[in-house]
């Protein structure tokens, strides 16, 4: 018999870790996240990171595993979790991973095509002008110089822009070039589990998470990384409008409401990407719902 990866999928606040930690412990396994901003040790509240308790409940991987001065992108994440899900079967049949990058899911089910290595001080270059210029110049440059990408790919991130952008300068290729779609063959199972919730419902649940967020401290962690904002890894809601508040840009009611905004936007896009794939199967937030859709 092959062995199993249980994948949970579905936006943000939509209630993925819970259900994530009770399958965890059904199956006596652990957990590879594949949220892009959890990895991040420095950076808790504004990610929803799992509680001590949970981590202490089953073990997580992926989570506090990077600093936010490292280098972390999908090649990353497909390299460590296959090593990670590999470990975890030398022990166990079934092991659960969860977490609403879509980027990173595709990847560690299909593979990511090789990308040709980019110079180095294109790239410095590139995040320079980002960060003094800002996003509307990384928008203009993908549009003028990958026109294909600036219609196909992810103009509202810059992250992706930016290697999108330093890919095509380096290699006179759009990074869409790369992107052959042969699937890599896993010699695991994999099963897709996604969760999902009325529009009203879900927004209510992230803006109720956001205001519990703030709470629990979200602005003094925000103020503790004002040295480092202009990192790739906190150009993230919850950090970039609060950056904004102390930077004077806006009001704090302002920068609160924009979190909420942006998080909201953010589980919409979540959802279009997630609904794509045709193996997820989908089911409300409950385990007991979930679980006979595991058994398939």
């Amino acid at each position: 018999m092959k062995k199993t990866c249980i994948i949970i999928v579905g936006p943000t606040a939509v209630g993925k870790t819970a259900l994530a930690i009770q399958l965890a412990l059904r199956y006596t396994t652990q957990i590879i996240s594949c949220d892009s901003r959890q990895c991040f040790k420095e950076l808790n509240i504004g990610v929803a990171k799992p509680s001590a308790e949970d981590l202490h409940t089953v073990t997580h991987h992926f989570i506090n595993s990077h600093s936010i001065q490292e280098l972390v992108n999908v090649a990353t994440f497909e390299k460590y979790a296959l090593e990670k899900v590999n470990e975890i079967f030398t022990t166990q049949d079934v092991a659960v991973m969860v977490g609403g990058t879509g980027l990173y899911v595709k990847a560690f089910c299909d593979g990511m095509d090789e990308v040709p290595e980019v110079d180095a001080v294109i790239r410095q270059g590139i995040l320079r002008n980002y960060e003094n210029i800002g996003i509307e110049w990384l928008r203009q440059q993908i549009q003028q110089n990958d026109p294909a990408y600036f219609l196909k790919g992810e103009i509202q991130n810059p992250q992706r822009m930016m290697r999108a952008l330093e890919v095509k300068l380096s290699s006179g290729k759009s990074i869409l070039d790369f992107q052959t779609k042969q699937q890599k063959q896993r010699d695991f199972n994999i099963i897709k589990i996604g969760l999902e919730l009325p529009r009203p419902e879900l927004i209510g649940r992230i803006n109720r998470r956001v205001g519990l967020m703030m709470g629990e401290g979200l602005l003094e962690e925000v103020r503790s990384l004002l040295p480092y904002q202009q990192l790739n890894a906190l150009q993230t809601v919850g950090y970039r409008e609060l950056f904004s508040y102390f930077n004077n840009e806006m009001s704090l009611e302002k920068a609160v409401e924009s979190i909420k905004t942006n998080t909201r936007q953010y589980a919409k896009r979540q959802m279009t990407w997630f609904k794509k794939d045709a193996a997820i199967k989908w089911c409300k937030p409950d385990f007991e719902t979930m679980l006979p859709l595991v058994n398939q």
